[in-house]
């Protein structure tokens, strides 16, 4: 069964920095590493059958050139011995040779699909966990650091299972057979030094790598620094532009990376001291071997060739070992690059579905309740104090008021970005009620609840699947980020399936299509990153079009229309107003002439509903909301400042006429 992510019911937990997540041994990785690889089990034990293969033949190559060496000392004169003997035993020693890189070859074509179909599976589950943690988490992450992480670990993957099976076990293989030979041939004192040597080595090497390994965890960590810093400062390059700080940006990015300097050079320092300590043991071992071998030669119990063969398999056993310390620190390497990434992924999910939570269920436009709904991204500083009102089905309610005061903050509860925050309300807000418009029925939530909800058609929308929920509803952002591909893809994003005819529907619908069409590239030219290539209004008139093409039923503008020049929002208006009709809307506003003919108008003013009412309604009160007007007017920030308000109540358009008016 392929590892997938269990999910996890969590509560909201309060912002703050993170804990510093506790260190996972090397067995706990790779025991996380197993059930991806246990999926082509049948690859690996393939793959293990010819890594065995490959040391037979591997360990039959120093016998055979014994064998060779000795039948070399003949008797003068034996022409049979020359022809038939030595030719033969050169034949197999070059099939033998032959046959260790063909097996070792067939290990690796059989077990490519298991490596990098287990990368593939891992990045993939990777992916997947970051689209469905919280905001939060996204807005805290260091983009940077985090794709590093990435891409270490499934680098690691490969890394951790080459070595490992490639160069680790067999070594181990080739020993037990190296010793079990020798020490059936000739003596026990071979097989001795042999593991003194061995145990020495490897105990020197696993001693000093991890010595080193703070280091080189040390020298990863500001590798990220490094790299966070480079991928933030090129991803706001006009801010940068816009203050003069290119000599500031290099200035911090030179500080990262003259303290990576520093942590490589001391990390290279200590792997030549690691090297040379491995050389040592090693040219002990030889020459310990070697002599007894030579002395054995002199005694006449031993031959020629069996001082070839010892050398030879001490060649065989010591080339690879003096690799010992480079994969054992490569293995750490990868083991730790590999835990980062699982640590990514045993993120909890702040927002996540209940246990056997249902699909929203929706037939035509949904009535969308807040009730008491509370919020904090802090604990220490609550954003929204109980707040209630209802969207009618198919009506339009806007939410005006000063920067700060939880606006947005509606939208992504709504979208399920976050959820209700569940504490018990303060005593003493509860004065501080939302002001009901006469005549409305307002719930202040569930009877006996000690916090708020949101209801989609009488759903919470907590109970029933995020999938669901954000799938009923549309959005056209104040701040448009736009995907590095082309006008069409970034279009269609919003129904990916709906071709090409429906993307220029969209464009044309948005007033963009006149534009994209001038372009010399139409629809495929691309918009570069996060859309810089095009101007505000029409990185804001593609939101619109891709709002359009999805066509949902509950759909929320945010100041939609405020990157746009006053002649553009007003031709826009009358499609924004389309495609509102008949659904479900929540508009966000600071331009206040842009909401005068919504259904309902909620002043929002530090997290509390301060006012409600239609905009003649509030006008004629002369409160918060009457006071912001004169503002925007005297400031001439409206285009419809010499207009009164009454004009501004949408007048029945004359047969024939577009109705200009504003949503």
């Amino acid at each position: 069964m392929h590892p997938t992510p269990s999910p996890h019911l969590s509560l909201p937990v309060p912002a703050g920095p993170a804990a510093s997540p506790p260190i996972r041994s090397d067995w706990a990785t790779l025991q996380r590493l197993f059930p991806y690889l246990w999926l082509y089990k049948w690859r690996v034990g393939l793959a293990l059958a010819f890594m065995v293969a490959a040391k037979m033949a591997n360990v039959g190559v120093p016998l055979l050139l014994k064998e060779l060496v000795d039948a070399m000392t003949i008797k003068p004169g034996s022409v049979e011995a020359m022809l038939v003997v030595p030719l033969g035993l050169l034949l197999a020693y070059g099939l033998l040779r032959l046959s260790t890189s063909l097996f070792t070859e067939l290990r690796e074509l059989v077990f490519a699909k298991a490596t990098e179909g287990a990368t593939r599976s891992i990045a993939l589950q990777v992916f997947g966990h970051l689209h469905a943690l919280s905001l939060r988490f996204h807005l805290e992450r260091q983009t940077g650091g985090m794709t590093r992480d990435i891409e270490r670990g499934t680098r690691g993957v490969q890394s951790l299972i080459s070595y490992s099976l490639y160069s680790i076990f067999p070594t181990l293989i080739e020993v037990i057979m190296v010793l079990t030979l020798l020490g059936s041939m000739f003596d026990m004192g071979y097989v001795w030094i042999t593991l003194v040597a061995l145990v020495l080595y490897i105990f020197f090497t696993v001693t000093v790598t991890e010595w080193r390994t703070k280091f080189r965890r040390e020298m990863n960590e500001l590798e990220s620094t490094s790299q966070s810093r480079a991928v933030d400062s090129l991803l706001n390059y006009e801010t940068v532009k816009y203050f003069n700080n290119e000599v500031f940006e290099a200035r911090r990015y030179d500080e990262a990376l003259e303290k990576l300097r520093r942590a490589r050079i001391k990390s290279q320092t200590t792997l030549s001291m690691l090297n040379t300590g491995q050389q040592l043991v090693i040219a002990v071992a030889l020459v310990l071997m070697l002599y007894r071998a030579t002395q054995g030669v002199a005694q006449g119990h031993m031959t020629l060739g069996d001082l070839v063969m010892v050398n030879a398999f001490m060649i065989q056993l010591y080339i690879p070992l003096g690799f010992l310390g480079v994969l054992y620190r490569e293995i750490k390497q990868s083991l730790t690059d590999l835990d980062k990434m699982f640590v990514l992924l045993e993120k909890e999910r702040e927002i996540a579905d209940r246990p056997g939570a249902q699909d929203l269920l929706l037939d035509g436009p949904p009535t969308v309740r807040f009730e008491n709904v509370r919020f904090s991204y802090e604990p220490e500083r609550e954003i929204l104090h109980g707040i209630s009102f209802e969207i009618p089905a198919g009506k339009t309610v806007a939410v005006v008021g000063p920067s700060g005061s939880g606006k947005s903050t509606l939208a992504r509860l709504l979208y399920r970005f976050y959820d209700v925050t569940n504490h018990e309300p303060p005593r003493a807000s509860a004065a501080r009620g939302p002001l009901p418009l006469e005549g409305a029925e307002v719930s202040l939530g569930r009877p006996g609840a000690d916090f708020g909800r949101i209801t989609v058609n009488g759903q919470d929308i907590s109970e029933v699947t995020q999938s669901s929920v954000r799938q009923a509803i549309g959005i056209v952002p104040q701040d448009t980020v736009l995907f590095n591909d082309t006008i069409e893809y970034n279009i269609l994003y919003g129904r990916p399936d709906a071709g090409h005819d429906a993307a220029v529907t969209a464009a044309q619908a948005a007033h963009i299509h006149g534009f994209i069409e001038r372009l010399p590239l139409g629809y495929a030219t691309t918009v570069g990153e996060r859309g810089l290539k095009l101007s505000g209004g029409e990185k804001q008139r593609v939101a619109i079009a891709r709002t359009l093409l999805k066509n949902p039923p509950i759909v929320i503008f945010d100041e939609a229309t405020s990157a746009l020049d006053s002649a553009n929002e007003r031709a826009i208006q009358a499609e924004l107003k389309s495609a509102a009709r008949n659904k479900t809307s929540l508009v966000i506003a600071h331009r206040l002439s842009t909401v005068v003919d919504a259904h309902e108008i909620l002043v929002l003013k530090n997290g509390e509903i301060v006012e409600r009412g239609h905009h003649s309604d509030l006008m004629a009160r002369g409160a918060v909301y009457a006071e912001m007007w004169a503002l925007q007017q005297n400031g001439g920030e409206s285009s419809m400042k010499d207009q009164s308000p009454a004009l501004l109540v949408p007048a029945t358009p004359q047969s024939g006429e577009i109705p200009t008016t504003n949503i």
